[in-house]
């Protein structure tokens, strides 16, 4: 079994530029399992198919796999279900189940394979026999230049339930793949492959360096006999096992009782932020601990350059207000969706800090609550906000909002950017269970708001942005260690 490293190694190694280029397959290589699985469970649930559809669909795809029946069949039971629907219901389908399921099953190590391509210059390229709506929110997010993939036939925006062109599987993918290189210049020979299954097997073959990835049975047995090297990701860990349950309740019922600490101090001292100081610092750290996560912090410095300030992070879990509850430690707040008030991570820290809760469902309410944050700041409390507004299901880094920015310049004081990699890996989006890891943080150098020109806002706002988006392109001190 070779190490991913290796094939890292074997990708900054290769030609750079556009002239290489890297094609994934998708399900069981980028993502862990198989997205149709995910699209027909949703569409079951919401009676969107019939049970004799769907079963009719489960004994062709058993064909497939038992009887090496044509894949075709499948694809054509599948189209002629979506017959009628519009392109457009059928995008907006595709990114709600990606924000829903998808997104957590994409394998972490297979964002850096694609980030390894990307800055190698290659193309990335998804070649796949699945759907634009299954395919393309996954490309999107990782940042994939091109999708290759079986596509409906449409007439005025609606689909009529048949194939346009060819079903993207076995030798039809490797035409595919030959075709775009003809067309972008691409030197198959200098090329990186990589799928699961044995059907990928003649794409596979058709580039210079082929790489199984994650493979089933039959491919390992190719691949030995080609000499292909086989590496298997790890799987992302969303659901629950006993130890990411038993260290859930520990985090959480240390995360209570400094709650309680934190009051009663307030209560004896008669000053609630002392209180809020206590149980904040104390009760994050113990629940990191007690959860097994450790963080690795590059310029912590920043975090106490210029106080009171406004602590922008990227948001991806609810293990991100532990992190920034360790960080932080003391005269911080929070300003926060008012749905976090019953999220059982948030809610007690969030009692204690005296969190600004906002309820965008009611613009007047929520100016007022920036009001009261902004009077925080001003009596030397610092602000802690996401500017994404809300959890993304991905590592890949949401548009802003600007409430947070407007809190600052009318403040008068700075932005630190904090950006936090890996705690989506460690507890998903939507998950309640907490795992075991490492979390690397990046404080950045705080931002001066008291000179910013109101009639370049925005350009204020794309700037602390892509100091965020750059931060996590090219992490501090990764290309010296290397």
């Amino acid at each position: 079994m070779t190490a991913l490293a290796a094939i890292l190694d074997s990708v900054a190694a290769a030609p750079t530029g556009p002239s290489t280029a890297a094609f994934f397959d998708l399900d069981g290589t980028v993502v862990e399992g198989y997205t149709v699985r995910s699209v027909y469970r949703d569409r079951l649930r919401h009676a969107d198919i019939s049970p004799s559809r769907s079963g009719r669909l489960a004994l062709a795809a058993l064909d497939v796999r038992f009887r090496q029946a044509p894949f075709d069949k499948v694809v054509d039971i599948a189209f002629e279900a979506l017959a009628g629907r519009t392109e457009d219901e059928l995008a907006v389908f595709g990114e709600r189940l990606f924000r829903q399921d998808i997104a957590g099953r994409i394998y972490p190590q297979a964002r850096q394979l694609v980030h390894a391509h990307r800055r190698a210059g290659h193309r990335v390229v998804m070649a796949t026999s699945a759907t634009p709506f299954q395919a393309d929110p996954v490309a999107t997010d990782m940042g994939f230049d091109a999708v290759l993939c079986t596509r409906p036939e449409v007439r005025s925006g609606t689909l009529t339930g048949k194939v346009d062109g060819d079903v993207l599987w076995g030798p039809d993918k490797a035409r595919s793949i030959k075709a775009y290189a003809r067309r972008e210049g691409v030197r198959l020979a200098d090329s990186f492959a990589y799928g699961n299954g044995a059907e990928d097997a003649p794409m596979l073959g058709s580039v210079g360096r082929p790489r199984p990835l994650n493979p089933e049975p039959e491919l390992v047995d190719i691949a030995h006999l080609r000499g292909w090297p086989v590496v298997r990701l790890e799987p992302p860990r969303r659901g629950v096992s006993l130890s990411s349950a038993l260290r859930t309740g520990a985090a959480l019922t240390a995360l209570g009782a400094s709650a309680l600490l934190g009051i009663g101090v307030g209560l004896l001292t008669r000053d609630r932020q002392a209180g809020a100081n206590v149980g904040t610092g104390t009760g994050c750290g113990l629940a990191l601990a007690f959860g097994g996560v450790s963080l690795h912090v590059v310029g912590e410095h920043n975090l106490w350059v210029r106080r009171p300030a406004v602590f922008m992070f990227n948001h991806q879990s609810s293990l991100d207000m532990l992190v920034l509850g360790d960080l932080l430690r003391r005269d911080v707040t929070g300003v926060a969706k008012k749905e976090l008030a019953h999220d059982p991570l948030f809610a007690p820290v969030g009692r204690l800090v005296d969190i600004v809760y906002v309820d965008r469902a009611h613009p007047h309410e929520a100016r007022e609550s920036l009001r009261a944050a902004v009077a925080k700041l001003r009596d030397g409390i610092s602000v802690a906000i996401a500017p994404e507004g809300t959890r993304s299901p991905s590592p890949t880094l949401g548009p802003f909002k600007k409430g947070g920015f407007h809190i600052a310049v009318e403040a008068g004081v700075p932005i630190v950017p904090i950006v936090i990699r890996n705690t989506g890996a460690l507890m998903w989006r939507d998950s309640l269970w907490l795992h075991p890891g490492t979390v690397d943080v990046a404080v950045l150098e705080p931002v001066p708001t008291s000179d910013w020109n109101p009639d370049r806002f925005d350009d204020h706002v794309a700037y602390v942005r892509r100091r965020i988006l750059d931060t996590l392109a090219d992490w501090p001190g990764e290309a010296e260690a290397k």
